[in-house]
């Protein structure tokens, strides 16, 4: 499933660009404004699966790094500090990824 069917394009547009310089993303403010806050657990869940590129059931590390790419291929990659504490906020098991629990927990936090 594609991202543009689940997020309104300008919406993901509006959110990208708010975030295109280095070291300004927060995944809150993110979240809130691509409307991922205000969508159900359900289609969160589906939002996550877009982005597990590899289909583990995981996101790790270097799929987070090319997290805005998941949402539009204009999106920039996460700097190294972005990418840490992006996972450092959402790894609430300490396993070094994010399971689809732990996502839908971080954008409904």
């Amino acid at each position: 499933m594609a991202m543009k069917d689940l997020l309104k394009a300008e919406d993901i547009k509006k959110a990208l660009d708010a975030f295109a310089a280095a070291e300004s993303f927060d995944h809150k403010k993110f979240f809130e404004m691509v409307g991922m806050k205000a969508m159900s657990a359900e289609n969160v869940k589906k939002v996550f699966q877009a982005l597990d590129v590899d289909a583990s059931g995981f996101i790790e590390e270097e799929e987070l790094k090319f997290v805005l790419k998941g949402f539009s291929k204009e999106g920039r990659d996460l700097t190294d500090g972005e990418t840490k504490a992006f996972l450092k906020a959402a790894d609430k098991d300490g396993d070094g990824k994010i399971g689809i629990d732990e996502f839908e927990a971080l954008v409904h936090e």
